[in-house]
């Protein structure tokens, strides 16, 4: 079992350490957690107010679940009930804590998920490793969506 590269992410989300996982890219500052999981690896997506980042035009600028949710609709994905794998679909799932959303996760083609843990590398693991409760640093899974694959 992988322990995330250089870095120890166990230590940061301890239901990493008993679950499959693995690094699948080296440390890139380019991007965060929502980019990746929108597919975008050139840019940092984040409404801040300053608007020094990226963030789609038809969302609201704001660290809300629902902002961040409409900012994933408004590239094409659709809210849904489930993280199960569904053949013809890409899957993202929004993270949040009592503060408001904190990450995003892709699932990839196999089922597993994938994500970008802040600045640092992309891990390959199980959707539930990374969640907790309301007051742990990533929270729960607040959000599915969907998109078809064109």
């Amino acid at each position: 079992m992988a322990t995330g590269g250089h870095r120890n992410f166990a230590e940061w989300f301890p239901k990493l350490a008993s679950s499959p996982h693995r690094m699948t890219s080296q440390y890139d500052p380019k991007y965060n957690c929502i980019a990746w999981a929108a597919g975008d690896t050139h840019r940092w997506w984040e409404p801040d107010e300053g608007e020094d980042c990226y963030w789609p035009p038809d969302a609201p600028r704001e660290y809300s679940l629902d902002g961040y949710i409409q900012a994933f609709e408004s590239i094409g994905f659709t809210r849904c009930d489930s993280s199960d794998l569904e053949p013809g679909f890409e899957k993202v799932a929004i993270f949040a804590n009592e503060a408001g959303p904190t990450h995003a996760s892709k699932q990839l083609s196999d089922g597993k998920w994938s994500s970008k843990l802040c600045p640092c590398e992309d891990i390959e693991h199980v959707l539930k490793a990374l969640a907790g409760d309301d007051r742990e640093e990533f929270g729960k899974i607040a959000q599915v969506l969907k998109r078809k694959i064109s």
